[in-house]
């Protein structure tokens, strides 16, 4: 025999140094190594359970992953390419520490479903460590609002100014991106936590397994229905990393806003110096480095998402190679999603918010134009007409340089009669704001309100 494989009986050669090296998988899969032990506990629990095992051969068998989970944690497990995955490298040192017993711990499965159930195990623990980050930068989110529910800013539309809006008000629109996000996670981890353990190859096993008690030792809801289904599914792996896509482009909008405000143009904010960088060559510069890197990366996981369908797209039932290729966009994603929203949740507590410059900027632009128009419409002026008259009036203050707020009385009523000394009431930013005081709105106090429902909502994710 020509060959050391598990897999070697029906082989007559070894297998080519190249292909050995091209087709591995462990120089990435051993990530999975603590999942696999526990899928491997279970399994083992179980065919003692059911009576495929001795309650000796199962203690022996525990007992050695346990040992084994114990040398890979203090990094003295040597990992052998020659043994292709991280699934063989812990059987076949399982075999070297407790002999036959070893063995016989893959009865009545195949790797197709072992490496299927390690997965959604790994990806179960990284869906709770992504929700965890998120309802932190949350909370730091909530924060902001509560501290500037009274600090102005210009709102924009097109990236022109708009209308006024609060500080904090803005911070919470960014909170319902990542809620919408919290909840399509905790959707994903309800369909990933199905067992496909018991499909094996793709057939099932003739053995009398006993698929709800091993679902019931490694916490999984449900067991897969299907045995072709089970081994060959990936949807979760996919939905995983469309979610994990979607915050990263979240994130990324928020980056965009935080370079653009933290810019000199701008200037409505100054990020922390411990998550920017200078210039090698312009002393006088503050790079905001994690905003702009978050802001690349999001490109790196919605990649992983691409590479993910397109290995799916063409594979027939059931298991097959491919699927090797299944991991490494997993793993890409979860890791840059966590190092991204820890990023984000150390710098945003240390950003310094400039209210001043904000009201500045929010009282340019016209942003009190629409205001202006509900005031006519108030005083019964059908509002297309309204509009009409208030872009007349946005017309003149820009031909003389000036904004609303800075033409006479007399000026206002030559475009319509019905302006009243109140009328600046309704021209300040400050009244624009106050005045959207329905659920939803900007004014600060129900900015306020929000902020409040919004720490309830966080306690019950």
């Amino acid at each position: 025999m020509a060959t050391e494989k598990p897999w070697g009986g029906r082989f007559t050669e070894s297998t080519d140094a190249f292909v050995e090296a091209f087709t591995a998988s462990v120089g990435f899969d051993r990530r999975l190594w603590r999942h696999d032990i526990q899928g491997s506990v279970a399994h083992a629990t179980m065919l003692a359970h059911v009576g495929v095992l001795t309650a000796a051969e199962r203690d022996a068998i525990v007992k050695g992953l346990k040992a084994i989970e114990a040398e890979i944690e203090r990094d003295g497990f040597a990992w052998r390419e020659a043994l292709e995955d991280v699934h063989m490298n812990i059987e076949a040192r399982l075999t070297e520490r407790i002999g036959d017993a070893g063995k016989k711990l893959h009865t009545g499965r195949s790797r197709n479903d072992q490496v299927a159930t390690d997965i959604r195990l790994y990806l179960r623990d990284g869906i709770d460590a992504v929700r965890a980050e998120l309802k932190r930068l949350q909370t730091a989110l909530v924060d902001i609002a509560e501290r500037e529910a009274e600090t102005l800013m210009p709102g924009f539309t097109h990236l022109q100014i708009a209308q006024p809006v609060t500080f904090g008000h803005h911070m919470l629109a960014w909170f319902e991106m990542l809620m919408r996000d919290g909840a399509r996670l905790r959707d994903c981890r309800g369909r990933a936590n199905v067992m496909p353990l018991g499909a094996a190859a793709l057939a099932g096993t003739s053995y009398p397994i006993d698929r709800a008690y091993t679902a019931k030792l490694l916490g999984f809801d449900a067991v897969a229905e299907n045995s072709l289904d089970a081994v060959s599914d990936r949807d979760f792996a996919i939905e995983f990393t469309g979610a994990c896509a979607l915050i990263m482009v979240h994130l990324s909008r928020m980056a965009e806003e935080l370079v653009l405000w933290s810019s000199s143009q701008f200037g409505f904010v100054e990020l922390p110096d411990a998550y920017c960088t200078g210039s090698s060559i312009m002393p006088q510069k503050k790079n905001p480095d994690v905003p702009e890197l978050v802001r690349g990366k999001s490109g790196r996981v919605i990649g992983d998402l691409m590479a993910l369908l397109t290995l799916m797209k063409s594979q027939p039932l059931a298991y097959n190679k491919d699927n090797q290729e299944d991991k490494e966009p997993v793993f890409d994603a979860l890791d840059t999603v966590l190092a991204s929203l820890r990023a984000f949740a150390g710098m945003l507590p240390a950003m310094q918010v400039r209210r001043e410059t904000m009201a500045r900027a929010a009282r340019q632009g016209f942003s009190t134009a629409t205001d202006l128009a509900d005031y006519l419409v108030r005083k019964g002026v059908p509002f297309r007409d309204a509009h009409e008259v208030v872009g007349k009036a946005v017309r003149a203050a820009l031909d003389s340089g000036r904004e609303l707020s800075q033409l006479s009385l007399d000026e206002l009523r030559r475009f319509s009669p019905l302006v009243a000394e109140d009328v600046y009431a309704v021209l300040s930013i400050e009244g624009s704001a106050a005045a959207r005081r329905h659920v939803g709105g900007t004014a600060p106090a129900q900015v306020r309100e929000a902020v409040k429902r919004a720490r309830v909502r966080l306690q019950e994710v």
